[in-house]
C-alpha cells in the first residue's frame, strides 16, 4: 500500500504542474503564440484543438488520467499483497530460521527444565546432555557415518542399544517443544537440548550451528560404538579415537560425569558421581583425586563407591583416568582450574555435537545463546 500511495502523490505533482499557467509578468516577455508555432501545427482544421491546446483550461483530463493511476497502483498493491481476494493462492515463501528463531526454542527448553523439577535430582538436565551425547558419540571417522546428523535413535534398531537405555525420557520431553517449532529438526533440537542443559547447569557458553537433517531407520548405527564403562583405558581410546579425539579431550568430555546419576533399571550400575549433581562443576576431577575408591560389594556390576559416605559411584572407566599417566595429568590440572575445565569441555563439545554433519553454514557463524541467567 506504501508503493500506492508514492503512486497517487506522483499524479498529484505532474497535474499540479501541467496546470500552471505564466504570471501576467511573465507572458509580457513571451513572444505571441503565432510567432512560434510549429510548421507542423498548420495541418490542423480551423475549430480543431490542437495537442497542445486540449486541455488548456479543463484539466479534468488529467485528474481523471492520474486518478485512473491511482486505482491501478492500489489495485496491483493490493493484488501482490491479498492475491486470495482475486480468486489466486497466496504464494507462502520458506521460511528461513534465524538466530532469533533458535533463541526461542532454547528459551523454551530452559522453561521447560525450570517448569518440570521431578525428574532424578531435580532436573531433566543431565538426561538431555545423554541424549546429545549419545546421538553424537556414534560418528565414526574412517567411514563418516554416525553422528549428531540423523537422529536415527528415534528407530528401534539403535533406540533399543544397550547404551541408549533411558533416553526415551529425554526424547520425550523434547517432543511437545518439536511439535511448537516444527520447522527444526530433530537432530538440530536433540544438539540444542544438550546445549541448553550445559549452560542452564551453570556450565559454559557452548556455540551452535544448526544445519542437521533427519535420518531414515536406513542410516542406524550398529551397536558397539558408544563407551562400556566396564573396560579398560584402551577401549576409552578405541572409542574416543574412532571419533578423532585425544587424549586431552577424553579427559574433558568425561567430566560431563558432574552430572547426573546411573540407575539400576537402565545401565544396571546405581548412584550419582558428585554431590551436585544437577550442576557443572570440576568437582568429578576432585573427588577422583582426593577420595578413596573402593569396590562396591552388591549384587550389581563391577563399581567403586567413596569409602567416606559411601553415597557416591564411579564407574571403571572413571578410576582408569587417574590410573593412565597421561589421562592424570589432565585430570589433575582440571582439579585445579575450573576455568580451563570449562574452556577444553566447551571446546571438546562443540566437536562431538558437529561431528558427520555437513554444514552450509561456516565455523566462524556459530551462535551463543543467551541462558535464562544472563
Amino acid at each position: 500500500m506504501a508503493s500506492a500511495s508514492r503512486s497517487f502523490a506522483r499524479a498529484l505533482r505532474a497535474a499540479n504542474v501541467s496546470l500552471r499557467t505564466p504570471s501576467t509578468r511573465t507572458a509580457r516577455f513571451l513572444a505571441p503564440q503565432q510567432t512560434v508555432r510549429p510548421q507542423w501545427r498548420r495541418g490542423y482544421a480551423s475549430g480543431q484543438q490542437e495537442p497542445s491546446e486540449k486541455y488548456e483550461g479543463n484539466p479534468s483530463g488529467l485528474i481523471v488520467g492520474a486518478g485512473a493511476l491511482v486505482i491501478g497502483a492500489v489495485g496491483y498493491a493490493t493484488y501482490t499483497q491479498k492475491p486470495e481476494w482475486f480468486g489466486q493462492e497466496k504464494v507462502v515463501k520458506p521460511f528461513t530460521p534465524r538466530f532469533e528463531d533458535y533463541q526461542k526454542v532454547y528459551d523454551t527448553i530452559a522453561h521447560e527444565l525450570q517448569e518440570k523439577d521431578n525428574y532424578d535430582d531435580g532436573s531433566y538436565g543431565p538426561v538431555l546432555l545423554r541424549l546429545a551425547w549419545h546421538a553424537s558419540g556414534t560418528y565414526d571417522k574412517e567411514t563418516n557415518t554416525g553422528g549428531s546428523n540423523g537422529a536415527t535413535m528415534r528407530f528401534a534398531p539403535e533406540g533399543d542399544h544397550g547404551a541408549n537405555a533411558g533416553l526415551k525420557a529425554a526424547r520425550d520431553f523434547l517432543e511437545p517443544i518439536k511439535q511448537q517449532f516444527p520447522w527444526i529438526t530433530y537432530s538440530d533440537l536433540w544438539i540444542l537440548g544438550g546445549v541448553c542443559a550445559i549452560q542452564e547447569m551453570q556450565g559454559p557458553k557452548v556455540p551452535y550451528r544448526a544445519g542437521r537433517a533427519d535420518r531414515d531407520i536406513a542410516f542406524c548405527t550398529p551397536d558397539g560404538r558408544l563407551p562400556d564403562a566396564s573396560k579398560d583405558e584402551s577401549h576409552v581410546r578405541a572409542i574416543f579415537g574412532r571419533m578423532g579425539f585425544g587424549d586431552q579431550e577424553m579427559v574433558a568430555l568425561s567430566g560431563a560425569h558432574a552430572l547426573g546419576r546411573c540407575h539400576t533399571d537402565r545401565s544396571g550400575y546405581d548412584g550419582p558421581w558428585t554431590f551436585s549433581p544437577t550442576t557443572l562443576t570440576n568437582d568429578y576431577y576432585k573427588l577422583l583425586l582426593e577420595e578413596k575408591w573402593a569396590w562396591k560389594k552388591w549384587n550389581g556390576p563391577k563399581q567403586f563407591e567413596d569409602v567416606k559416605t559411601k553415597s557416591l559411584m564411579m564407574l571403571p572407566t572413571d578410576l582408569v583416568l587417574i590410573k593412565d599417566k597421561s589421562f592424570r595429568s589432565h585430570v589433575e590440572r582440571y582439579a585445579r582450574d575450573n576455568d580451563a575445565f570449562f574452556k577444553e569441555f566447551s571446546d571438546a563439545v562443540l566437536r562431538l555435537f558437529e561431528l558427520g554433519v555437513p554444514f552450509q553454514q561456516p565455523e566462524d557463524q556459530r551462535w551463543t545463546f543467551k541462558s535464562s541467567f544472563d
